[in-house]
């Protein structure tokens, strides 16, 4: 924990800004630590009504965690990726849920960085100041006088109940014309809409991650000011290393299996102490098959999680250099997150199988970080083909992919 909490804080400028934030990552670490009562104690209200009760999503807020991205000069934290990933491991090891609408929350923090300051100040610049969305550009907008038109529909919108911004990818028209780049590509841009100008529709029906409230949204001739749209391939507005590199928002992706892997073993080693198998009548700890898959697991997982926070902190330590991260970084920067899915999805599995029958009835924690860790691993950036254009780049090809 230590490493992680001060890693990638080079000599310079740059590394003495971020010294500077080392009480702040400790407080919000413990923080975190301190939500533990309060998430377990609401864990059957987040199943139930698919979404974090607003009690825990003020703690959260009164905590930091969905500000850990913001600018400083906004009031924000402005922490290094791999505090953001500890803080997110954290809470995924209490539950998948919070940990991954801690994630959403906070990477959309990254937003202010690529606003004008007025704006950015007023959208981001309170604690009440989150967003949720889509990247994807399933929406249109259409260029009108001092702004936008923007209608359209957009999935996966975890958090979308308590966020004050919903954001949408749009396809841009002028004119009726489907605007392109200099390349031919389909411009795109990120919209920042009001929440109360869009219509939330009840579609998080799932199997796991069940608390995220993850449903879809719907935006109908709604106004975005000029202003208020995004590029992440646009210059950053704010000059530190956070935002440096537009694909760092997807960082907090890392903590959520290392949590949820972390829980899956802890419970085991409880239930190992406890549970007598029959007909031996020893305890579960006893039978060598389990003495074999715990002491893998935490090989594993260990291995997992000091392979993902090297990749983080080689990056970030580039970044504070104020310089580009080269080709192989950015490749095994995605790589990363896919293999540490992989690996907590394993090990969940794993333990899951060690516990036999108990990890099947809902009262077992087992069984929510197996729904909730086989529906993580199935977002687009972690799945398996994701190695692909990861592949191309690690062979000096083009990655075929914007987010590369």
């Amino acid at each position: 924990m230590a490493v992680a909490l001060q890693s990638g804080q080079p000599d310079g400028v740059a590394g003495r800004e971020l010294k500077d934030g080392a009480v702040e990552a400790t407080h919000i670490l413990a923080a975190a630590k301190a939500l533990e009562p309060h998430i377990r104690a609401v864990a059957d209200v987040m199943e139930s009504e698919r979404r974090l009760p607003p009690s825990l999503v003020q703690a959260m807020k009164e905590a930091g965690i969905f500000r850990m991205a913001v600018a400083r000069v906004y009031g924000g934290l402005e922490l290094p990726p791999a505090v953001q990933v500890r803080v997110i491991e954290e809470l995924s090891r209490f539950d998948g849920s919070v940990g991954w609408c801690a994630m959403i929350g906070s990477a959309a923090g990254y937003l202010g960085g690529f606003l004008a300051p007025p704006v950015a100040q007023r959208l981001f610049g309170h604690i009440d100041g989150i967003a949720a969305g889509q990247i994807a550009p399933t929406g249109r907008a259409d260029v009108v006088e001092g702004g936008y038109r923007v209608s359209g529909r957009w999935r996966f919108a975890s958090g979308c109940q308590y966020s004050t911004v919903l954001m949408g990818g749009c396809l841009m028209y002028d004119k009726g014309e489907l605007r392109r780049q200099s390349d031919g590509q389909p411009e795109v841009r990120l919209m920042l809409m009001p929440a109360s100008q869009c219509t939330i529709i009840d579609t998080w029906q799932t199997t796991g991650m069940r608390g995220t409230g993850s449903h879809d949204f719907l935006a109908q001739d709604v106004f975005v000011p000029f202003e208020e749209s995004v590029s992440f391939f646009d210059p950053p507005q704010c000059p530190g290393p956070l935002y440096a590199l537009p694909h760092l928002f997807l960082v907090g992706h890392t903590g959520v299996p290392l949590g949820i892997a972390r829980g899956a073993i802890d419970v085991v080693l409880e239930l190992s102490a406890q549970k007598v198998m029959l007909p031996t009548r020893r305890l579960l700890r006893e039978e060598g098959q389990v003495q074999e898959k715990v002491a893998w697991a935490e090989a594993a997982l260990g291995a997992a999680r000091s392979y993902a926070y090297e990749i983080i902190d080689d990056l970030w330590q580039t970044l504070c250099r104020r310089e580009q991260p080269s080709p192989r970084q950015r490749a095994l920067y995605r790589a990363m997150m896919v293999y540490v899915h992989r690996i907590g999805k394993e090990v969940v599995e794993a333990m899951y199988d060690t516990a036999a029958t108990s990890a099947i009835f809902q009262p077992n924690p087992l069984d929510r970080y197996m729904r909730d860790i086989l529906t993580a691993c199935q977002h687009r950036v972690l799945q398996e083909k994701i190695y692909r254009p990861a592949g191309r780049l690690l062979l000096g090809l083009d990655p075929g992919d914007p987010f590369f």
